[in-house]
């Protein structure tokens, strides 16, 4: 069957890819342009330095592809922080992380498509001697063009960069402490929902719950994964699939990224209408009454609109 839009937008609530807001999606509407001219390697240079203050780091190297150093172990320590960087407090020079990691389709609510590792002085350092085999991630070819000003030793997506540029400017708009704040708030909120509904969170302890999705367990006798299909089919509404050992047992919320509380109300109200339509003995308005009283005592002012 051929695919037809449904009416309205698409409600996409996936833990990535997530929705790409409107002055991103404008500032990628452009033509290709020679990443060798003066004007890309100048806008590169801006948005490494930008990309250092989501690390929090002033000393790390980045490139465009909580924990302490306390253990005094040798290894160096790795973070993927795909789908927490942006959404969730992160410092990378204070919390001794060597090379940290996340992906343009997550919390900076881009295409997929971009990949972004910052790198400390020791990991630079470890990696002259080591002797994996590396080819189009080996650091020494981006640093030898680093060094050059071009920045650029493989052919760039020119839209990708106009639309991080865009993406870290509403990230800084709004502040980087804020929007970690907006995704506490909707993590909490979704957690009080599921809750009022019922069921339980897949995540076992409190301190492992996630800001930026929420899988939800259902009873035996439903398959998430019809959850998932009635949501797209009658409500043109996207939610993750239980995955692996949970397939059919969970679906997940995904709530990152250039997203307000009043979507994830929407989101919400959907899910409860699924859960009726499922055979789920849900009280219609129960979740979002939850995360409405939640977040109306919670939501702060628009900063630049005060």
């Amino acid at each position: 069957m051929d695919y037809v839009y449904g009416p309205g937008k698409n409600h996409l609530f996936v833990p990535g890819p997530v929705n790409i807001p409107e002055p991103v999606l404008r500032a990628m509407n452009r033509n290709n342009e020679d990443y060798r001219s003066p004007a890309i390697p100048a806008m590169t240079k801006n948005l490494l330095e930008d990309v250092k203050k989501i690390f929090k780091t002033s000393t790390g190297t980045p490139f465009l592809i909580p924990t302490t150093d306390h253990y005094r172990h040798p290894a160096l320590l790795l973070v993927d922080g795909v789908s927490s960087i942006c959404a969730l407090d992160f410092r990378m020079d204070e919390w001794g992380v060597d090379v940290a990691l996340t992906g343009s389709q997550k919390a900076l609510s881009l295409p997929t498509g971009l990949g972004i590792v910052c790198a400390s002085p020791k990991a630079l350092e470890a990696s002259k001697s080591a002797k994996s085999v590396r080819v189009f991630f080996d650091w020494n070819d981006y640093l030898k063009f680093y060094k050059l000003g071009t920045f650029w030793p493989y052919t760039p997506s020119i839209q990708l960069l106009y639309g991080l540029r865009a993406a870290l400017d509403l990230i800084f708009e709004e502040g980087l402490d804020n929007v970690i704040a907006r995704h506490t708030r909707m993590g909490k909120a979704t957690r009080l929902a599921v809750e009022a509904w019922g069921l339980k969170n897949c995540t076992q302890k409190e301190e492992w719950y996630s800001d930026t999705v929420t899988a939800v367990l259902v009873p035996p006798y439903i398959d998430s994964a019809e959850i998932v299909k009635r949501a797209w089919k009658r409500y043109n509404m996207s939610l993750g699939l239980g995955l692996n050992k949970v397939a059919g047992k969970v679906f997940r919320i995904g709530h990152l990224g250039n997203l307000n509380e009043l979507q994830l109300l929407g989101c919400l109200a959907g899910v409860e209408m699924i859960l009726k339509d499922v055979g789920y003995p849900v009280k219609l308005g129960s979740g979002v009454a939850a995360a409405c009283a939640y977040l109306q005592n919670n939501i702060p002012m628009i900063p630049s609109r005060i």
